[in-house]
């Protein structure tokens, strides 16, 4: 399988030093970026290719992967899907909208192909979509991350927001992808609380979900890209994980 990477940022790099190990299942060819410098570094760790346009890669490539912007998913990932190329979408919080959404799930259908969003910086998705089947009557998420990762300076612990995800990703879309995974796996808006906490070194996650099935808790606390304090490693992991898997005979999880 032949990939194309949109947006060439931390969790491009590490999708790249994993192809350039020999690690990923598939070859990365492509790169695009508005800033053309980003792309070209990239390109020339793997003998990849820089075009001036995305659309320039899409008859070379069987899968894109959008590591943009939640602005990207609503301009870009249509083009890509009418192309007919299947999509990774990293920026999640790009696709909360239920209007973007149903846009490009229909674009999806009728050009034949699919939208991936892998689970990114969180554990416990599977237990929420599998919880989805039944009643889920409460889903909270607490993200908690130095203040640098949010943008301020602060030495106190200072809740920036608490309300529905759909709020939070407006008001903090390079940093709470998170929200609007879960909101989409429970298929429900959550409710979210962002804190800025000068006493923490990693982006924190802690899940409360509740429902018919019983109760779950997970608590993620990341390491963060040294190229992005906003990106956690694991959001990239989860991206080449999904793509290994895209060629694997057993799958496991929901």
């Amino acid at each position: 399988m032949r990939v194309g990477i949109l947006g060439c940022g931390a969790i491009a790099n590490i999708i790249t030093n994993f192809a350039m190990e020999g690690k990923l299942g598939v070859e990365i060819k492509f790169f695009y970026d508005r800033d053309m410098e980003r792309a070209e570094n990239l390109a020339s760790q793997i003998d990849g290719r820089v075009v001036l346009d995305l659309e320039d890669m899409l008859e070379h490539v069987d899968l894109v992967i959008e590591a943009a912007s939640p602005r990207a998913v609503e301009e870009m990932v249509p083009l890509i899907l009418k192309g007919g190329k299947d999509v990774i979408v990293m920026s999640v919080g790009g696709l909360i909208n239920p209007q973007v959404r149903e846009k490009l799930q229909k674009l999806a259908k009728d050009n034949d192909c699919r939208i991936y969003a892998p689970s990114g910086a969180i554990v416990g998705l599977d237990g929420i979509k599998a919880a989805s089947i039944g009643k889920i009557q409460n889903i909270t998420l607490v993200t908690r991350k130095p203040p640098r990762s949010l943008g301020i300076n602060t030495e106190e612990e200072t809740i920036l927001y608490e309300g529905k995800a759909s709020e939070a990703v407006a008001k903090f879309p390079l940093n709470i992808n998170v929200a609007a995974s879960v909101s989409i796996a429970a298929g429900q808006e959550i409710d979210v609380k962002i804190i800025a906490d000068p006493q923490v070194d990693r982006n924190m996650h802690e899940l409360k979900v509740v429902g018919d099935f019983g109760e779950f808790r997970t608590t993620t606390s990341n390491l963060r890209c040294s190229m992005n304090p906003k990106t956690s490693v694991l959001a990239a992991y989860s991206a080449i994980k999904l793509l290994n898997s895209l060629n694997e005979n057993i799958l496991v999880g929901t």
